[in-house]
């Protein structure tokens, strides 16, 4: 049996994972894989709320903190890395649970995903037209030739974005049909996504954002930057980091800086939730009343009727 738990930032998935996991035996028994691009970074903790080692209660979790800083977050790496995790945890005889909300990233480890591939030229000719001024040309190009991936590629990921038109570019079809969602790699995966009415979830978004700068934000930026995440290709451009460097370099408030992130965070938020309803073998849980126990329960219920 594999289970995933998926959902919008700050839904609630973790806690509720964390409560399944304690709930089929704790750490004896499961082991969870972090299905969230930007957790993958060393050091990158408060900004991505990636899970404290004091919050795992025991249980083992996968791919969080593998990558440096100066290292390309890429989903056909991810998607190796994390199955032969999930072969692992399965030989050692317990329940692999995949959690996280970067859709593209569950996919690439639960569906049959097969990545296209390279062409140095033509992405050289990419990068040498967004650098020189032209990025928004290219966004413009992606929105016309694949409307589907501009839909649910954030447009500020300018990897993404090139990557895509490298894709299309290079076959001379769209990008999104390479990703043939919704069917599964393997059997008896029973996948769960968790929600809350908006209002809630816009609320829960600004008191983590809050909280993420209580806990120290700006001060682990400056850590970061003294080990080169300015020059970071992928990770100086995460949601919270570019708007904290901004802060310590003198052009936000630290208001600014947490209303520039929450902005960012419900429109990622809106994204993830697009993509998850599109998939028609999530069992929704509504976690608007905060009741984590509840839904980990339903959730350990009809696993156990599997």
């Amino acid at each position: 049996m594999i289970i995933s738990i998926v959902g919008p930032t700050a839904s609630g998935k973790t806690a509720v994972s964390l409560e399944v996991a304690e709930a089929l035996g704790g750490p004896d028994a499961v082991e969870i894989i972090s299905a969230d691009a930007m957790q993958l970074y060393r050091g990158m903790d408060i900004g991505t709320a990636k899970i404290t080692a004091s919050d795992r209660r025991g249980i083992a979790h996968h791919q969080l903190d593998v990558l440096g800083l100066h290292d390309v977050a890429s989903v056909a790496a991810y998607q190796k890395h994390a199955r032969a995790d999930l072969a692992q945890i399965q030989g050692r005889g317990r329940i692999p649970v995949v959690v996280g909300g970067s859709g593209l990233y569950v996919s690439a480890l639960l569906d049959e995903l097969e990545f296209p591939g390279h062409d140095a030229g033509i992405r050289a000719e990419l990068e040498a037209e967004a650098s020189a001024g032209g990025y928004e040309r290219l966004v413009a190009e992606l929105a016309q030739k694949d409307p589907e991936s501009f839909r649910t590629i954030d447009s500020r990921n300018q990897r993404r974005v090139i990557r895509a038109l490298e894709v299309i570019r290079l076959t001379g079809e769209p990008f999104t049909p390479t990703f043939p969602r919704h069917t599964s790699h393997y059997r008896g995966v029973r996948s769960f996504a968790v929600s809350r009415d908006m209002t809630v979830l816009e609320k829960a978004i600004s008191g983590r954002t809050s909280e993420m700068f209580r806990q120290g934000l700006i001060e682990e930026t400056r850590g970061l930057i003294d080990q080169g995440l300015r020059s970071a290709t992928t990770a100086a451009r995460a949601t919270g980091y570019a708007e904290a460097i901004s802060v310590i370099d003198g052009k936000m408030t630290r208001e600014e800086a947490a209303a520039s992130i929450s902005l960012a965070t419900r429109r990622l938020a809106k994204k993830q939730g697009t993509w998850f309803r599109a998939d028609p073998r999530l069992t929704w849980l509504d976690l608007t009343a905060g009741d984590v126990s509840a839904a980990a329960a339903q959730i350990v219920a009809m696993v156990g009727r599997s």
